[in-house]
């Protein structure tokens, strides 16, 4: 028996597969959806929405930059903190130094 899918359900199923590490084949075994089907639709939808297509993520690196330390001159006092001082100490320490 043939199940009737509104474009909405079918974004979302397109979304899911394209989320999942499932090959659209797979994904559409799992689902019991045809692929004819699956393929059809999604081509139907993306030339209706333009021409975005979604990017995936596949390794995440983080960028690590030797930071300077921050230097703060007061009269004939300098002062050093690490870049990684927060702005609630620094904030504090500068109302300080204002007094």
């Amino acid at each position: 028996m043939r199940k009737s899918r509104s474009l909405e359900q079918w974004r979302n199923i397109i979304e899911e597969q394209q989320t999942s590490d499932l090959t659209i084949a797979e994904y559409c075994q799992q689902h019991a959806l045809s692929k004819n089907t699956f393929y059809a639709t999604r081509n139907k939808l993306s030339a209706s929405s333009g021409h975005f297509i979604r990017a995936k993520i596949t390794k995440q690196i983080d960028v690590i930059e030797q930071q300077q330390p921050f230097t703060l001159a007061i009269g004939n006092v300098t002062l050093s903190l690490p870049t990684t001082t927060s702005a609630t100490f620094l904030s504090q320490l500068l109302r300080e130094l204002a007094e």
